[in-house]
C-alpha cells in the first residue's frame, strides 16, 4: 500500500509499505477514504516529538470502510463506514470505566520509550501515528490501517453525511469541544482563544455553541483571523500589532476573560530570551501563549490547554496563577466520550466543521500538503487527503 512516512525534520514521503494485517482478535483493517493533516502533525514534521523513527507512518485523523475484522469484533462489521478516534482505548481499565479514554493504561505498549527518555515523560493512551512515545502504532495517512481495540474506537457514521462533514470527529472537533467544556463556557461567557489553527477554530465553534457571548481570537496570521471573524464572530487580535493580554484587559474593564484556551502548545514563538533558554536546554517550550493566557484570564478563571506540550516550560508564571486563583485543565482528548453528541450537532446543523477545509489533495501529494500547511502558503487552513 501507499503511506506517508517520516524520515527526519521536514522530510516526509509517500512510499510503498507492507499492507497491515490483523494482529489481535479485536482488530479491524480499515480502507481509508479520507484523512487529514493536523496541526499537531506539524510537531512531528519539525522533529519535536521524542521517539519518532524513520519509516514511521503518520496520521491520526482518518476514516474509512471496514475491510476485515477479527473474530472478536462485535461493534462493527465488514463494509461499515466509520470514523476512527485518534486515541486508542481498551474500554475496560480504571480510566476507561470513567470515560477518561485518553488516560487508558493498557493500550500503550511502549511506555519503556518514555522511561528511557531523559525527561521521564509518562504518556497517556496509545495514539495513531504519533511516535513510539505514544505506542508506535502506524497512522492513517495511508491506504489501509490496522485499528486495535475495534469494539471501543470505530464510530459508525450515516451515509447521508459526506466524509468531509464527519472526518474531524476523529480529533480536532472533539478536541476543540473538550477545550471549551474544560473552560466551563456557558451562556454569556467571555473567552480568549490563542491560536487560530484548526483546533482553535473548532474551540471557537464549540464556544459559540455553548453560548459564549464574547470570543477573542489571538494569532498573527491575518487570513486565519479574518476567517475566524467571518465564520465564528470572534474579535481578532494580531499579536504582531499589539500585546494580546493588554487588549483583552482593556476590553474587559481590566478584569480579564472568564477563560482562556491555549490552542497553540509548545511551539509558540517566544522572546529572544525564550530562544536562548531553549538552546541551552533549560526549557523545551517557550511558554509564550501560556503566559498570555495567565495574564488575560480573570481571577478565579480557567486556563484550558488543548495545545500539545512536550517537556517543560522554564518561565511558567506559577506565582501569578496562584495569586489569581486560576484553574488549569489540559490533556489529550477523551474522544469516544463526545462522539454521539457531536454527531447529533452535525446532523442538526449546529456544527459544520468542514467549513475550515481549504485544501483537498490526493494522498500521493501528502508531502506537498505538509509543506503547504506548515508554510501557511495559499491561505492554508486545513488539508484533507484522499487515498
Amino acid at each position: 500500500m501507499q503511506a506517508l512516512t517520516y524520515h527526519g525534520t521536514k522530510d516526509v514521503r509517500v512510499e510503498t509499505v507492507p499492507d497491515p494485517k490483523l494482529e489481535a482478535a479485536d482488530d479491524i483493517i480499515l480502507r481509508v477514504t479520507a484523512t487529514a493533516i493536523c496541526g499537531s502533525d506539524l510537531h512531528l514534521y519539525h522533529g519535536k516529538i521524542p521517539e519518532l523513527k524513520s519509516g514511521d507512518i503518520l496520521g491520526h485523523e482518518f476514516m474509512g470502510i471496514v475491510e476485515d475484522a477479527g473474530k472478536n469484533v462485535t461493534a462493527v462489521r465488514k463494509g461499515d463506514r466509520v470514523v476512527i478516534p485518534f486515541v486508542i482505548a481498551c474500554g475496560e481499565c480504571y480510566f476507561c470505566a470513567q470515560e477518561l479514554y485518553s488516560a487508558c493504561e493498557t493500550t500503550n505498549p511502549d511506555h519503556g520509550a518514555a522511561l528511557k527518555h531523559k525527561e521521564k515523560i509518562t504518556p497517556p493512551a496509545a495514539l495513531f501515528g504519533y511516535s513510539h512515545l505514544y505506542g508506535g502504532v502506524p497512522g492513517g495517512q495511508a491506504e489501509l490501517v490496522r485499528v486495535p481495540k475495534a469494539n471501543v474506537g470505530p464510530f459508525a457514521v450515516p451515509g447521508s453525511l459526506s466524509d468531509e462533514r464527519v472526518l474531524f470527529l476523529s480529533d480536532i472537533l472533539p478536541t476543540g469541544y473538550q477545550a471549551a467544556l474544560n473552560a466551563e463556557i456557558k451562556k454569556g461567557s467571555t473567552v480568549a482563544i490563542f491560536g487560530a489553527g484548526p483546533v482553535g477554530l473548532m474551540a471557537a465553534a464549540s464556544a459559540k455553541l455553548l453560548g459564549a457571548e464574547t470570543i477573542f481570537m489571538v494569532d498573527n496570521v491575518d487570513y486565519r483571523l479574518e476567517f475566524a471573524k467571518a465564520t465564528y464572530g470572534v474579535i481578532p487580535i494580531n499579536f504582531d500589532d499589539a500585546d494580546p493580554s493588554e487588549k483583552i484587559l482593556e476590553a474587559t474593564h481590566g478584569r480579564g476573560v472568564d477563560a482562556s484556551i491555549d490552542a497553540v502548545g509548545f511551539e509558540a514563538k517566544g522572546s529572544a530570551g525564550d530562544k536562548i533558554m531553549t538552546a541551552l536546554k533549560a526549557e523545551t517550550s517557550s511558554g509564550a501563549s501560556l503566559r498570555q493566557c495567565i495574564a488575560s484570564t480573570r481571577r478565579a478563571g480557567i486556563v484550558s490547554i488543548p495545545g500539545v506540550y512536550a517537556g517543560f516550560v522554564n518561565a511558567f508564571l506559577i506565582g501569578d496563577a496562584f495569586d489569581k486563583g486560576l484553574s488549569f485543565k489540559m490533556g489529550q482528548t477523551h474522544v469516544q466520550k463526545y462522539l454521539p453528541k457531536l454527531l447529533q450537532h452535525i446532523e442538526d446543523g449546529d456544527l459544520q466543521p468542514d467549513v475550515i477545509i481549504s485544501h483537498r489533495m490526493s494522498l500521493a501529494d501528502a508531502a506537498l500538503g505538509y509543506k503547504t500547511f506548515n508554510d501557511m502558503a495559499d491561505a492554508c487552513r486545513k488539508v484533507v487527503l484522499t487515498p
